[in-house]
């Protein structure tokens, strides 16, 4: 690429104002032809907004200038002009209707009709979504209601829409356009996430562009050429380029100050009121986390400790795709559960939970047995079991309720007869909760909807901690949050895991799993085929996840 190529897209002093918040201020940053340039920030920096005044979701403040291809787009962004001049976006959220099919989510806003009926010529619509989705490499049902799909495919669809837009043109310089993702990866598994970066360096080479907006640093490092920090809003770093880059270098510039014992934090001890937020780091940090993750110590009162708690033993659960697995998870232990698409790791949790109905299996735990074939979520509650979903928006928080209504939520309704409930007690119980995982604004009465991604996941971990759980069971707990709120979820994961609590962690992340488990399960076909022990690291998982295929670079073009 030409050092005077003419950027793709090109930003200079774009602001955005919400009353008295200035989410972004005087942001500038250019994507070149055929490059990756990765966007990141913690959550509420500013980088899902500056994608929404791409795409005319939000407008701009006055004295911004936004250039694709050397044209100028009118302010604020007209969505249909800016998909005219090549601009397309897979959003956080997905922006998928869960009740249509893949092939309407697909083909909407494109259909081809005839001249004169005006009726869309379905046969053509089908073989144009079973083209690029064969390109994605993803396998489903065009006629299945993308609802019912699981994340991953759902990702997979979302991203599917964004790139048949994508010009393949014969030539090095020839596309044109720049595909935005901002958070679109955070459902891909290491295989899927490879294979979706083959895919993009297909349609880069041939100029197309993309900005990936992302809080997984070792991807901005592997897959990206250069990359633009945000912090509080302002280009604390444009236009950077990767080599050379370390993973410590973006946590400098994510969070202005260097970040010691970024791997294990420790534990944060806690009674029933919720998690002490964690010391700061020190030199002897780690080791202490060990220990402490280890043995749960004398950290003041809690409802039930490790001795009353007993062991966690699953037998014989069944699923979907769950085949007669026996597991044991141990007081005060984290147990990473992972795998490939399809293995069955990823279902176990929500039939444990009784949230999906299992074929088979019992779940014994302090006492009590749960027959997993008749259990219904209430019941697993009761019985001190408590689920983190994955999908935080369709399955773990009401938005449109406050942070408060959502973190009560379970205790309320465990309550019995008509006691009136004590507000002093509840208002006590959720001001803790919200200093201590530092939900930011600290202001119980918001509704959640208004929160950042990472703060939201915050809310969704102290609802289901609150309740001191017996058995935690989180699937991707810190999936698409930055480095300081993954920091205080991870610490109040091990802080229950400190008190006694067993608990169970479903994810694809190698990274995620390194940082929280003491021993790793990999599922292949419904059963568990290895164990992983000593706290195993991110490339033995990868390793025993892909068997002998090992950990490879997202892209070599990015070294």
């Amino acid at each position: 690429m030409s050092p005077d190529a003419q950027p793709r897209l090109r930003i200079d002093n774009v602001s955005k104002t919400f009353g008295r918040n200035r989410a972004l201020r005087n942001v500038s940053l250019n994507v070149q032809p055929g490059e990756i340039h990765a966007l990141v920030g913690q959550n509420g920096s500013g980088k899902s907004t500056l994608a929404k005044i791409l795409t005319g979701f939000h407008p701009a403040d006055p004295g911004g200038r936004i250039v694709v291809d050397g044209a100028e787009l009118a302010l604020p962004v007209r969505p249909l002009e800016a998909r005219a001049r090549g601009l397309a976006v897979v959003h956080q959220s997905l922006g998928l209707v869960n009740d249509h099919s893949v092939v309407e989510n697909l083909r909407v806003g494109r259909f081809r009709a005839t001249r004169w009926s005006r009726r869309i010529r379905w046969n053509e619509e089908r073989a144009a979504a079973a083209e690029v989705l064969e390109r994605l490499g993803c396998v489903v049902s065009l006629d299945a209601p993308v609802g019912s799909l699981r994340e991953e495919d759902r990702a997979s669809v979302a991203i599917a829409r964004a790139l048949q837009d994508a010009q393949r043109a014969q030539g090095a310089e020839s596309g044109q356009g720049v595909i935005i993702f901002d958070e679109s990866t955070r459902s891909l598994n290491r295989e899927t996430l490879e294979h979706f970066y083959e895919i993009l360096d297909d349609v880069v080479v041939t100029g197309t562009s993309v900005l990936l907006i992302t809080h997984r640093l070792d991807e901005v490092i592997e897959a990206a050429d250069r990359v633009t920090v945000l912090r509080d809003g302002v280009a604390v770093e444009a236009d950077r380029p990767t080599v050379g880059l370390t993973e410590a270098d973006l946590v400098h510039l994510l969070l202005g100050r260097a970040l010691e014992n970024l791997d294990r934090p420790p534990p944060a001890p806690g009674g029933r009121g919720g998690p002490e937020p964690p010391p700061p780091p020190t030199p002897s940090a780690a080791s202490a986390s060990a220990s402490a993750h280890h043995g749960p110590a004398d950290h003041g009162p809690a409802e039930h400790g490790p001795a009353e708690l007993g062991r966690v033993v699953i037998e014989g659960v069944s699923g979907t795709r769950v085949r007669a697995v026996d597991l044991e998870v141990r007081p005060g232990e984290v147990l990473g559960v992972t795998g490939l698409p399809d293995s069955g790791y990823d279902e176990l949790p929500y039939l444990l939970a009784g949230a999906r109905r299992a074929t088979g299996g019992t779940l014994r735990l302090a006492g009590t047995t749960l027959d997993l074939r008749r259990t219904a979520p209430v019941a697993a509650i009761a019985a001190g079991v408590a689920l983190v979903p994955e999908s935080r928006d369709r399955q773990g928080l009401a938005f449109d309720q406050s942070i408060a209504e959502n973190m009560v939520l379970p205790t309320n309704t465990r309550r019995r007869g008509v006691r009136p409930v004590d507000r002093r007690t509840e208002k006590a119980r959720v001001d803790t909760w919200v200093t201590d995982l530092d939900v930011r604004p600290p202001v119980p009465s918001l509704p959640v909807g208004t929160l950042s991604g990472g703060n939201q996941q915050k809310v969704l971990l102290a609802k289901w901690l609150s309740t001191d759980p017996r058995l935690l069971l989180l699937h991707e707990p810190t999936q698409a949050v930055d480095v300081g709120a993954r920091r205080a979820i991870i610490a109040a994961i091990h802080g229950a895991a400190a008190r006694g609590c067993a608990v169970l962690v479903a994810g694809c992340d190698e990274n995620e799993l390194s940082l929280l488990c003491d021993r790793v399960l990999v599922f292949r076909d419904g059963r568990v085929a290895e164990e992983l022990g000593d706290r195993p690291g991110a490339d033995a998982i990868v390793a025993a996840t892909h068997v002998s295929t090992g950990r490879k670079k997202l892209r070599a073009r990015s070294a």
